[in-house]
């Protein structure tokens, strides 16, 4: 959504960005005059994982209230949009909030679809849940009131046409201009900064950066049973590979507490946070980015995928439907993975890098073979959407 803003305000809109506190906005969209960023206070309820499912659903409904209001009462007092530009997931209370506001101020309604947020739930609740259905026949309704829509796939788009009987234009997530090869000294730079400040070695190792949102739908255990057995294969006295997992979220806590039990020497493992402008940076000094996303409706495509293709870095992708054709071919763009096994050996192979033969044939690939951006999706496909 920020690149959407960005974008926007390039072609000379003027953007109200809104979103919950947090994270510092990226520097394109800091940096734009055009650009008036509204951040909306976050009662998250954080002990809403811990305990029962009713308490998760009702803690949710709670959230969600004070949400509503808050976005509702922003939408109306900025100026007079044109257009209102939602992303779902969420799409409670977001989607009735925005459609609603844009009733009422004469602006169209335009859902950007990165995935489903039913089968999100369903991966906490169960899909027969009553929640989750109520949540299903949401979705429906305002996809139906909506007057036009994105979506982030091939796949996606051709579900909701086929379930919603909406019509979506696919606008695939491509690297902004700051996903690139790190130069080699802001590399060094940054590596003695996160070395000092996470107590990594200081001299450089092979790095594995994993981005993640610390979600449900992404696999940790599996992770940490392929981290064991990359050791085993390792098997060295000193720390030959560094594993980076980035970002913030509800599992990360969990994730640490059972990373602390095991023994690991050869792979050292931290989870970091990083500032919007070094995050970039950190992607391109990767050996291999790693994507333990496992989709909940099997239709969505990870962003980070796109982060990794722009800085040339082949990334090591959990296998989990033939939606990951549109955005990458195996030994090209890098590998698939099924289980902990397949994995550890891609880790392994990492750490000794004469023997990352499929890694290397993609690092080839990459270099002769340079992304597309951006700037050129958009322009190509989400500008003739939103630009009126």
């Amino acid at each position: 959504m920020q690149y959407h803003a960005a974008s926007l305000a390039d072609a000379g809109s003027e953007v109200d960005l809104i979103g919950l506190e947090g994270a510092a906005v990226i520097p394109s969209v800091a940096a734009n005059s055009r650009i008036h960023v509204h951040r909306l206070p976050d009662h998250a309820f954080a002990g809403r994982s811990k305990g029962g499912i009713s308490r998760y659903v009702f803690a949710s409904a709670a959230r969600a209230a004070g949400q509503a209001w808050r976005l509702l009462t922003t939408l109306m007092r900025i100026p007079k949009p044109s257009t209102i530009l939602v992303q779902n997931p969420p799409a409670f209370p977001t989607l009735f909030v925005c459609w609603l506001t844009s009733r009422l101020r004469g602006a169209r309604f335009v859902i950007d679809w990165h995935n489903l947020s039913h089968t999100i739930a369903a991966v906490r609740l169960g899909e027969h849940h009553r929640a989750v259905k109520a949540l299903a026949r949401s979705e429906r309704r305002w996809a139906n009131r909506a007057d036009a829509h994105l979506a982030v796939s091939q796949a996606l788009a051709d579900w909701l046409s086929r379930e919603y009987g909406v019509k979506a234009t696919v606008v695939y997530d491509r690297p902004a201009a700051p996903f690139d090869k790190a130069p080699d000294a802001a590399g060094a730079a940054l590596w003695s900064r996160i070395a000092g400040e996470a107590k990594l070695p200081a001299d450089r190792l092979p790095i594995v950066v994993c981005p993640t949102s610390w979600t449900p739908d992404e696999d940790f255990d599996l992770l940490l049973e392929a981290l064991e057995r990359a050791e085993r294969q390792l098997g060295g006295a000193r720390p030959q590979l560094a594993v980076l997992l980035t970002g913030r979220g509800a599992l990360r806590e969990s994730f640490e507490s059972r990373l602390a039990k095991r023994r690991l020497i050869s792979i050292v493992v931290r989870t970091i946070w990083l500032e919007p402008a070094d995050y970039p940076m950190l992607i391109g000094m990767a050996d291999i980015g790693l994507c333990l996303h496992q989709s909940s409706s099997g239709l969505d495509l990870p962003m980070k995928l796109a982060d990794l293709r722009g800085a040339g870095v082949p990334v090591a992708v959990y296998d989990y439907g033939p939606v990951l054709g549109e955005v990458m071919t195996m030994g090209q763009e890098g590998v698939l993975f099924r289980d902990p096994g397949e994995l550890a050996k891609l880790l392994a192979a990492v750490g000794r890098p004469s023997a990352d033969a499929g890694l290397a044939q993609a690092r080839a690939w990459l270099a002769h073979h340079p992304p597309e951006r951006w700037e050129t999706q958009w322009t190509q496909s989400a500008r003739p959407v939103l630009v009126r």
